[in-house]
């Protein structure tokens, strides 16, 4: 499980690491991250009952959430 101190603060910007979720997205989204991959964390994610994902806001206003270990600091 994610420990807490290790996850982004809500509100900082952080960067998704492209080369670790481009075989889970759709082709569309791993444009928009190849061409901007800095985005502000909004909040968390239970995952799968034991895990914390993280949310974020892209640059174009869209949210989504990815692992804490696709996020890299900004």
């Amino acid at each position: 499980m994610a420990e807490t101190k290790l996850l982004p603060k809500i509100g900082s910007k952080v960067k998704i690491n492209i080369n670790k979720v481009q075989d889970r997205l759709p082709v569309k989204l791993i444009d928009q991250i190849s061409s901007n991959p800095r985005v502000v964390t909004t909040g968390y994610k239970m995952t799968d009952g034991r895990g914390i994902g993280i949310t974020v806001r892209l640059q174009n206003g869209e949210e989504n959430w990815f692992f804490p270990e696709e996020i890299e600091k900004g």
